[in-house]
């Protein structure tokens, strides 16, 4: 691990976003809440809000930070559902991977509570995709508050 002991303690935020691809139908089963494993979105937003917390045990050389707040934000358009994780905290190095783990695993989560619906005949998924996940912003201390 990097040492960051001589850093300063400062307000950290980051926003990582991505998306999944979806079909149509399977869309509209999410809108509709007719997935037979459950809510898709709030199932979802659980697993990034732990992701985030738990990063450190994903992410071997990350440290562990004191996560104090996670927001999680779904979009759903014609052909895909986007996720976007904010994350602060007060510490001595940024949570950008904190918020990009979020996002993953909210996305995985889609995609395990979406996957009966996505299958074609041979068991594969053709069209169903994870993509752009990105770091959208990140903020250190209180002058980009």
């Amino acid at each position: 691990m990097v040492d960051v002991s001589e850093k300063p303690v400062v307000p950290r935020t980051a926003r990582a976003s991505g998306r999944i691809l979806l079909s149509a139908g399977t869309l509209a089963r999410v809108r509709e809440g007719r997935i037979v494993k459950g809510d898709v979105l709030a199932t979802a937003r659980v697993a990034a809000v732990l992701a985030v917390k738990d990063t450190p045990r994903i992410v071997p050389l990350c440290h562990p930070l004191p996560i104090e707040r996670v927001d999680v934000d779904w979009d759903l358009d014609e052909s895909s559902i986007s996720c976007t994780v904010t994350v602060k905290s007060r510490a001595r190095t940024g949570v950008e991977m904190e918020a990009l783990a979020g996002v993953t695993a909210g996305l995985l989560a889609v995609w395990d509570m979406t996957k009966a619906y996505e299958k074609d005949e041979g068991g594969q998924y053709p069209s169903t995709r994870i993509t752009d996940i990105r770091v959208e912003d990140k903020k250190k201390g209180d002058a980009r508050e």
